[in-house]
């Protein structure tokens, strides 16, 4: 009969392992199973075991295991246990944030602020389900700030490729330009040889000819002298002398001067300089335009403007006035300094302005960070803060640079161009109508927002009563 038995429950338990579903990866197995594990369906948390249908039965069927707790069927069971009474943990104390079970309410945490564990679980998954949403948008960002590189580098590499192209163009233009200067200077040199060559050429052949006839001369006066005939000696040299006369060509200041080559190469370098000069302006206007693409519309800031400056009312044109106006002595306005901020600021990037400068005398432009001193006597450089330029006395140009730069111009620019590169630390000025780089501060180190700086100095009686006009930006 026991032989029966076992023989019927293996029987049932191979037919239902049949029916029901083995256990896969991330399911809960049945631990009881002796072969192949099935899903549990659930699991007690008095045995502390996960069953499979088949070995479930005796919690539906037994009035003793009727009365045990069963859940969903979970992991790791013994963590769902209190230690300390050995209750499953089914409460949650918000005092101290940590799993109690029901004799923890009444001894350890009697005062605490206890919830079922489930009420807690349905916030805490709502908070989870609100740090996945963030968690989303921060690999959405993500993702789209790799794109976003990944576009900055194929533009960078689109602009490398065309930065080489045109420097491999010009490059190859100079070169050209260059060697045919070469080769111009050889064949000069080479055809004034061959002009001296065929003038001493022809001198020789002549020297020749009439040595010639000297020597066949020579000859008949030879034998003449030898004769012993009186008369037929004299008859012969009266012959001689009639028929033909020595040669009267005077050779002894007949000269061939080597041609002379002083200011050849000069010239020829002078003629490179020329075509170079060309190249050069055509390379500074490819360069102007480029940096004009990265054009911004600036206005002036009247909350930063001395009280001596009158703005327009676009905000694109300042002068200075004798009269002082009373404003409020803010932190952004300048007290002494006769300039005006632009209101927009650049941390990034690269931007560019023009300002008129036409009919003035004196002026200053530039950028300036977020961070100068805008009160009290302030000194322009880099090291305070200021990349300028400024004209003084009609015709003295400097970059203040510290110590300042003289600069020589060909001719007063009308308009001056600022194109400044924050992430290279690059500040440029431009004359606009000449197509010519001013000045240039190379590798800078910008860490704060970077504002246009205009100050168009006092008006020095009317003489320099012209504002500074911000332009529109025209690329031609």
């Amino acid at each position: 009969m026991v032989a029966q038995f076992r023989q019927s429950a293996q029987q049932k338990t191979s037919s239902s392992s049949s029916e029901q579903q083995v256990s896969k990866p991330g399911e809960v197995p049945n631990y009881v199973c002796t072969g192949t594990k099935l899903k549990a369906l659930k699991s007690c948390l008095v045995c502390l075991v996960s069953y499979c249908e088949t070995h479930m039965e005796p919690h539906w069927t037994t009035s003793g295991l009727k009365r045990h707790q069963l859940v969903e069927p979970v992991e790791n069971l013994e963590g769902r246990m209190c230690t300390e009474h050995d209750k499953p943990l089914e409460l949650f104390c918000k005092s101290d944030q940590t799993c109690v079970c029901m004799l923890c309410t009444v001894l350890d945490h009697k005062t605490h602020d206890v919830v079922p564990l489930t009420e807690e679980w349905e916030g805490k998954k709502v908070d989870l389900g609100k740090t996945e949403a963030e968690i989303q948008q921060m690999i959405q960002k993500r993702r789209l700030k790799i794109q976003e590189l990944k576009h900055s580098v194929d533009l960078s590499e689109e602009d490398a490729d065309r930065e080489i192209a045109e420097g491999v163009q010009v490059f190859t233009s100079l070169k050209e330009s260059v060697e045919r200067g070469l080769n111009e200077l050889i064949n000069t040199i080479k055809e004034k040889q061959k002009t001296t060559d065929k003038q001493a050429e022809a001198f020789i052949k002549d020297l020749e000819q009439e040595i010639s006839e000297l020597m066949k001369r020579s000859t008949e006066v030879e034998q003449l002298s030898r004769s012993e005939d009186h008369l037929h000696l004299l008859q012969g040299v009266q012959s001689f002398n009639i028929q033909q006369p020595p040669p009267t060509e005077d050779w002894t200041e007949v000269s061939v001067c080597p041609s002379s080559y002083e200011g050849t190469v000069v010239k020829a370098v002078v003629h490179l300089k020329e075509t170079l000069s060309t190249e050069m302006k055509k390379l500074l206007e490819a360069e102007l335009k480029r940096v004009q693409r990265y054009a911004v519309d600036v206005t002036l800031d009247p909350d930063t403007a001395h009280p001596e400056l009158i703005l327009s009312d676009d905000g694109k044109q300042v002068n200075h006035s004798d009269v002082r106006k009373n404003l409020p002595d803010n932190p952004e306005r300048f007290s002494d300094c006769g300039c005006v901020l632009g209101k927009q600021s650049f941390s990034s990037g690269r931007f560019y302005f023009e300002v008129q400068v036409k009919g003035k005398t004196k002026w200053t432009l530039g950028v300036v960070r977020e961070s100068i001193d805008r009160k009290g006597t302030i000194t322009l450089s880099p090291q305070t803060g200021y990349w300028m330029i400024w004209l003084r006395n009609e015709n003295e140009y400097k970059a203040l640079a510290g110590p300042p730069v003289r600069l020589s111009l060909n001719s007063p620019p009308q308009k001056v161009g600022v194109f400044v590169d924050y992430d290279e630390g690059l500040v440029s000025f431009y004359d606009v109508d000449a197509a010519a780089l001013i000045y240039s501060f190379p590798g800078c180190s910008f860490t704060e927002k970077l504002f246009p700086f205009f100050s168009p100095c006092n008006n020095a009686g009317g003489k320099n009563s012209a504002p500074l006009i911000i332009s529109p930006v025209r690329v031609n």
